[in-house]
């Protein structure tokens, strides 16, 4: 039975609550699977975690590495559109930090700084039919030109860092201008296409599911099969909160009517006040 990480989170009493998990997949005595499968956040959703399982976070890969024991090879599979620039810097030197052998399988997608994350592996395996993004980092800010120059030059900073992690699996000849060229086009290749420039193992086509990400629409050359992916339906804010509401009263009517003993009144009482502490967390 695969092993499931607990990801905990203080709440506002200063307690650890569960907010979400991480499930460790095909774990023997020596391997164990790690899977990028949504996007990359720079820290943990804490109770949103729960609606969006499938994506991570530095904290979230390291505690998942401590989980390990013993554990000489780890597959890392990843289909991610990609997300925050430093928090996928981190989990590549988190990574790169494991002493076990990572063998990275490029499932569909490692666009952006997903790719990053990819060359962590010591091998990497891209499929025919998948694809590898690389492209300028990007953000958004707020103030007066001084605080856009120095955003800028943050910015320029995150592409050197980018620069240099991607030239460690070029192949021979290849240089860090080429690269540049390419992360300053936007450019979208598949594994195949790939290997001109990088040290990738080429297997055949896979039938991964088709990813999804937030980050979609920031990109200027998504591919047009990606494009007909049905955009994620937006959160009606109103709608959630009533929807909370109307689930808490009927928790609250159900626990008032389920215990009939003498000493249901203290139970009642318990019932409520863990209930109202689950919404302390919203």
């Amino acid at each position: 039975m695969p092993k499931v990480l607990k990801l905990q989170k203080k709440d506002r009493n200063n307690r650890y609550r569960e907010v979400g998990s991480i499930e460790i997949r095909n774990e023997t005595e020596t391997a164990a699977d790690l899977c990028f499968f949504g996007d990359i956040n720079s820290e943990s959703l804490g109770e949103w975690q729960k609606y969006y399982p499938e994506d991570k976070a530095p904290k979230d890969v390291q505690d998942f590495l401590d989980q390990l024991n013993g554990v000489s090879r780890i597959n890392v599979h990843i289909n991610s559109g990609g997300g925050s620039v430093f928090g996928g810097i981190a989990i590549y030197n988190i990574l790169k930090r494991h002493n076990a052998e990572i063998t990275v399988y490029v499932e569909g997608l490692a666009a952006s700084i997903a790719s990053v994350i990819a060359m962590a592996g010591d091998r990497i395996i891209i499929p025919e039919n998948a694809q590898m993004m690389i492209h300028k980092p990007s953000s958004i800010t707020w103030g007066n030109a001084d605080d856009m120059r120095k955003e800028a030059d943050i910015l320029d900073g995150c592409q050197k860092v980018i620069l240099n992690t991607y030239m460690q699996h070029t192949k021979e000849g290849v240089t860090p201008e080429q690269i540049n060229a390419l992360i300053d086009a936007e450019t979208w290749k598949n594994g195949k296409e790939w290997q001109e420039f990088f040290d990738v193992e080429v297997s055949e086509k896979n039938s991964a599911a088709a990813c999804a990400s937030d980050y979609f629409d920031q990109y200027n050359n998504l591919p047009e099969k990606l494009r007909e992916n049905p955009e994620p339906q937006a959160v009606n804010i109103d709608s959630l909160v009533d929807a909370i509401a109307e689930a808490t009263a009927q928790r609250i009517k159900e626990a008032l009517q389920e215990k009939q003993a003498p000493e249901a009144d203290g139970n009642k009482e318990k019932q409520i006040a863990a209930i109202l502490e689950d919404l302390d967390l919203i």
